[in-house]
């Protein structure tokens, strides 16, 4: 018997995942959420181009500025923003499903897209922060992607120097110095989240049963 059948629903959230280039971010947001079949990832769109290898849906939503404008009209983003003359956003309809059916949406976000849905959803919402052991292993990890040269990289350390400042801001840090374990205390606190007491408005209804039950 499904949980919602037997109890009641539950109700879902968003977690954000903010971490700089090179840290793990993509790796342990992927495993979270072919581990938990109630979990989804949130697909941003974009208005630039697919790079080599990227698909429609999976990667993002590759939208024409036209669409992506009307979109915006029509409160279609939870957050939106403009990156070197490219537009991005996290669409708001299939999050709002998720939730309301007791599922959860993952955001592999960035500090602005985070920072904007916890304004507008503190409820709903649920930050974590990603740290490296040190910028030394994470400018290793960025040069074993070979997807970028040093001066690209140098300016990623740079940038992440800047971001981690804002680690304060986030509800829970974890520190990916080993990868299974950094995944542990991921699942951890999604687990943690589904069980608290505003997620669950079942809750009320099964302790006044539990009250009214015969001693």
């Amino acid at each position: 018997m499904a949980w919602e059948d037997k109890y009641g629903p539950r109700r879902g959230f968003m977690m954000m995942v903010v971490a700089p280039s090179g840290v793990g971010k993509t790796s342990l947001t992927r495993r979270l959420v072919a581990d938990h079949k109630d979990l989804h990832l949130s697909i941003s769109h974009t208005t630039r181009d697919p790079r080599p290898g990227e698909q429609d849906g999976i990667h993002y939503h590759f939208t024409d500025q036209t669409r992506f404008k009307a979109m915006v009209g029509e409160d279609g983003f939870l957050e939106w923003a403009e990156v070197y003359g490219q537009h991005y956003g996290s669409p708001a309809a299939p999050v709002k499903e998720w939730i309301e059916k007791g599922e959860s949406a993952l955001f592999d976000i960035d500090l602005q897209g985070c920072a904007s849905i916890r304004a507008k959803h503190p409820v709903d919402s649920v930050s974590v922060y990603i740290l490296p052991p040190s910028l030394e292993e994470m400018s290793r990890r960025l040069h074993a992607r070979s997807q970028d040269d040093d001066a690209v990289i140098r300016r990623r350390l740079d940038r992440a120097k800047h971001e981690i400042i804002e680690w304060q801001d986030f509800d829970y840090v974890i520190l990916n110095d080993d990868f299974d374990r950094a995944y542990a205390e991921l699942a951890h606190i999604y687990h943690a989240e589904r069980l608290r007491r505003i997620r669950n408005p079942w809750l009320p209804g099964f302790v006044q049963r539990l009250m009214d039950e015969p001693i």
